[in-house]
C-alpha cells in the first residue's frame, strides 16, 4: 500500500447538541476584578491604584471608577501643552471604559462614573 492508495479517515461531524438547560452565575466579585483590571489598562495605571464599584442599575450594570491620573512631568512644558485636557481626558475614558466593560462582561453599561482621586507623575531618573 503506498500514499496514493490510503484514503484519508471520514471525518464524522457530531450532531448538533441538544438545548442544554441551566443558568451561568459569574460573582460579583469576578465582574469587579475584571473590571477593575480593564480601567487600569484603559488608564494607564497600576491595578492596586484603581478602585471600582460595581452595581445593578436600570437592567444593566452601574461602574464606579476611581483612579489617579497619569499626568506628564510638570517641568516639561512642551509635554503638558500636547496633553489633552482633563475633562475631555476622563469623558474619553469614560466612553471607552463603557465599551470595553460591556465587551468584557456581556452586560449594558448603563452608567459609568468617574472620580479622579489624584495624580500619577512619572519618577524623575537619576543620571549617572
Amino acid at each position: 500500500m503506498n500514499a496514493m492508495t490510503v484514503e484519508s479517515p471520514v471525518r464524522r461531524v457530531p450532531d448538533a447538541a441538544p438545548e442544554v438547560r441551566g443558568g451561568v452565575r459569574v460573582r460579583q466579585r469576578v465582574i469587579e476584578k475584571v473590571v477593575r483590571e480593564a480601567s487600569a489598562v484603559t488608564i494607564g495605571v497600576p491595578r492596586d491604584d484603581v478602585h471600582v464599584e460595581v452595581a445593578e442599575w436600570g437592567g444593566g450594570l452601574a461602574v464606579r471608577v476611581a483612579a489617579r491620573l497619569p499626568i506628564p512631568d510638570l517641568d516639561d512644558t512642551e509635554a503638558i501643552r500636547a496633553e489633552t485636557p482633563l475633562l475631555d481626558r476622563v469623558r474619553q475614558a469614560q466612553s471607552m471604559l463603557a465599551g470595553e466593560f460591556a465587551r468584557l462582561t456581556g452586560r449594558e453599561i448603563r452608567r459609568v462614573s468617574f472620580t479622579v482621586t489624584g495624580a500619577l507623575i512619572p519618577e524623575r531618573r537619576r543620571v549617572r
